[in-house]
């Protein structure tokens, strides 16, 4: 056998063994069709498949992260929106995915839109700002429960914005400040009634015993006397007085 022989041998295995022999990563899986039918799923590692006769179709079994395009939105109380999410997906049955639907990426970035859609459009526009939490496990429950056909789990949704018009905007604006403004004279309305309720305990207590009504009296001398004032008019009652005055003998017999 000659040296050239051996060479095209040897190019020709080098050409040929690529072609058997397959490497799939640790997070990959091949999807094998033998004539055209399935027949198994291989990986990870080195797999061997017979040219011509078998076919691969390789799948990722990572987290996909998709953005969800701006969807315009009509909530349930009549208000038009610009809402965008980002879903995480991951393929788990790789044969579903390749046999169930012809691209599964794209299928599940057009679902993602509509559901976006049908499940934002049954909510108030007041929901959508406050209760995203609970709208994100809305849309992925939803999601993941059309998308089990096709061999792929829905992990979860975030809603990422919800864009408003200028003019929606200054009416939310508004409407929180009147919001605001209601809690403040509530407030307000709670602090007189409870400081009118201490007071008129206060009173009460007072009236029970005339020395502790001369000692608030003292001690209200005693904080106006600490102020620069050069007058300080004090109304006495006569009451007051009478208790530093000592009763004299009765003269009336």
């Amino acid at each position: 056998m000659s040296v050239m022989t051996l060479v095209y041998i040897a190019i020709g295995i080098v050409i040929v063994l690529p072609m058997f022999f397959k490497i799939l990563r640790e997070y990959e899986r091949a999807v094998v069709f033998t004539f055209g039918r399935f027949t198994s799923v291989k990986g990870p590692g080195l797999i061997i498949i017979i040219p011509i006769v078998q076919q691969i179709e390789r799948v990722e079994l990572r987290t996909v992260v998709m953005d969800v395009p701006s969807q315009d939105v009509i909530s349930r109380d009549n208000v038009s929106v610009k809402v965008n999410a980002v879903i995480y997906f991951r393929v788990i049955d790789p044969e579903r995915a390749i046999i169930q639907v012809e691209n599964f990426h794209v299928a599940t970035s057009q679902l993602a839109q509509t559901t976006l859609r049908a499940v934002l459009g049954k909510h108030e526009l007041d929901e959508m700002l406050a209760e995203r939490e609970k709208l994100n496990k809305d849309i992925q429950s939803d999601l993941d429960q059309q998308t089990d056909a096709w061999g792929i789990k829905v992990a979860n949704v975030e809603i990422k914005h919800v864009d408003l018009d200028e003019s929606m905007i200054r009416a939310i604006a508004k409407q929180a400040e009147a919001e605001r403004e209601r809690r403040a004279k509530i407030i307000h309305a709670e602090g007189e009634l409870q400081a009118s309720q201490k007071l008129l305990e206060a009173a009460q207590i007072l009236a029970q015993d005339p020395n502790a009504m001369q000692l608030r009296y003292l001690q209200t001398l005693n904080a106006i006397a600490g102020e620069r004032n050069s007058t300080i008019v004090f109304p006495v009652p006569i009451d007051f007085l009478k208790s530093f005055v000592r009763t004299g003998p009765d003269t009336s017999r």
